[in-house]
């Protein structure tokens, strides 16, 4: 069996993985919520890149969509909208140690397990891709609805912060 080489640029994944990662690590430890949410999108935005460097350009548009489109500018907008002061920094303490910790060591063990499972092996495939036609096809028919809860989910998320922040505002008054 013949194994297919993937020729993608080193040196742009790895600035693509510099800047994800640096922005990942930045979102996790900003004392300003503002700025972690911002540092979070720019992380989102570094793993739709990766997508692109692998030719998945559909799993990077809904990437974009989904994630910076949404998740990213809702946590931007309620975390401004409902700004107290008890949230704006978070204290530091044995916890956030442990956390780095924590996290260093998952990730170790997730890249352990990925490497050692064949996943980086690559294949040939006689299998025809789906086009976008299918795939939007797809996403009208068959999961229609659960769009259209993601999106109700997400309008009340926006209305519950509007909420939020008129008692605020009642509040300070």
């Amino acid at each position: 069996m013949r194994r297919a080489v993937h020729t993608m640029p080193e040196a742009l994944f790895l600035a693509v993985a510099v800047i994800t990662i640096a922005s990942a690590i930045l979102a996790l430890e900003s004392r300003e919520l503002v700025y972690g949410a911002v540092a979070l999108a720019v992380s989102f935005l570094g793993v739709a890149a990766v997508f692109v460097l692998l030719d998945a350009i559909f799993l990077a548009v809904m990437q974009v969509l989904v994630y910076i489109g949404s998740i990213a500018v809702l946590i931007i907008f309620v975390v401004m909208l409902v700004r107290r002061e008890k949230w704006v920094s978070m204290p530091a303490g044995k916890e956030r140690i442990l956390g780095v910790i924590a996290s260093v060591s998952l990730l170790a063990f997730v890249g352990f397990v990925v490497l050692d499972s064949g996943l980086t092996e690559t294949f040939i495939s006689t299998v025809t891709p789906p086009s976008f036609f299918e795939i939007g096809r797809q996403l009208v028919t068959e999961y229609g609805l659960s769009l259209q809860i993601l999106g109700l989910v997400l309008a009340l998320a926006v209305i519950g912060a509007l909420t939020m922040a008129k008692v605020e505002a009642t509040r300070n008054k």
